[in-house]
């Protein structure tokens, strides 16, 4: 019984060491592993992106750095929801405490065929749903060799 468990214990960090971390560098690739199964990670970079708040520029984001899994997550073609680029979309919704109490910490990526992605990131009262903070986030897909806020990578072994 101890051989096996060693034996197993050996196995499991056999296997997580060959498991490797790929970055995600295109729409196209993006998409692929999504349709695939593999299990993809945004790491959001707003500090890299245009802050958009009540429809105006207003420059750079916060030297804030968020992340979530992709998944679910919703691929549209061209024109199936009537719109002009293909796009991946993935949201999450999650209650987090802040200094002033509860709320809804609601995030939205769409990343387009074009390689641009748009994030809506907005804090909801957790009785009516009523918007606290809403701001919408403009960048490209970090490819390694520019400065895209947003960095996606998935596990392969």
């Amino acid at each position: 019984m101890k051989y096996t468990i060693i034996l197993l214990t050996l196995l499991l960090i056999n296997g997580l060491a060959l498991a490797e971390t790929t970055q995600i560098t295109s729409f196209t690739s993006l998409l692929e592993s999504l349709t695939k199964g593999e299990e993809v990670t945004a790491i959001m970079h707003y500090g890299k992106c245009t802050l958009v708040a009540d429809g105006k520029e207003e420059g750079k984001g916060p030297e804030a750095i968020g992340g979530m899994k992709m998944m679910p997550f919703e691929y549209f073609a061209v024109g199936s929801v009537h719109n002009k680029k293909a796009y991946v979309s993935c949201s999450e919704n999650i209650l987090i405490s802040m200094p002033s109490g509860y709320v809804y910490d609601y995030v939205k990526i769409r990343i387009f065929d074009d390689n641009t992605i748009e994030i809506v990131a907005r804090y909801l009262s957790p009785k009516d749903l009523e918007v606290k903070m809403d701001e919408k986030f403009l960048t490209t897909i970090n490819d390694g060799k520019n400065e895209g806020g947003v960095s996606f990578f998935h596990q392969s072994k």
